[in-house]
């Protein structure tokens, strides 16, 4: 099994067609939005080519595949659902290769508030990638693919056989982990 996972795109256009580029290289079975898909955010900076009703329009059409699953970030709000042609959930569970996986945001559970019914802990919200482990727990950080921060490259992630990459879009892989 191959899994697509990204995050914070907010409404950057340019950069959901770098990820909509790798979705197409690489087939996933399926492919998770960690959430804040349309809305840059008070704190954050216009993304580049901030489009995010073309950005809806590209996540409507990339859903007839029937792989997408999305989870709600702290900037997408009720009106964004209107939009889509797709069900924003709260987190996902996933058990891959008999490890319990939960992917979530990361605003209301991450690296300093555990989820306390997986193995693996995936999410965004903080636009740092990184894999930590902790008190026995991975941590897995998709970081943002449009609005990364702390000098972190825009990356993603690829979960593959018992394999999680953090790869950046020039394919380069920033952290790995085996599980």
């Amino acid at each position: 099994m191959k899994i697509l996972i990204a995050s914070d795109i907010h409404g950057s256009l340019y950069y959901l067609n770098k990820l909509l580029n790798v979705y197409n290289d690489i087939k996933p079975d399926k492919f998770i939005l960690l959430g804040d898909l349309y809305y840059h955010g008070p704190r954050n900076n216009l993304p580049m080519e901030y489009n995010p009703m073309e950005v809806s329009m590209a996540l409507n059409n990339i859903n007839k595949d029937k792989k997408l699953y999305v989870i709600k970030g702290n900037c997408d709000a009720e009106v964004d659902q209107m939009i889509s042609l797709f069900k924003f959930r709260s987190g996902l569970k996933l058990t891959i290769n008999n490890k319990k996986f939960y992917f979530t945001h990361g605003h209301k559970y991450n690296i300093d508030n555990v989820y306390n019914g997986c193995d693996i802990l995936v999410y965004g919200h903080f636009h740092t990638g990184f894999i930590k482990e902790k008190d026995g727990k991975v941590f897995v950080n998709s970081g943002s693919i449009s609005l990364p921060k702390n000098n972190t490259k825009n990356s993603y992630l690829v979960i593959e056989d018992n394999n999680i990459k953090l790869l950046d879009f020039d394919n380069n892989i920033i952290d790995s982990y085996k599980f």
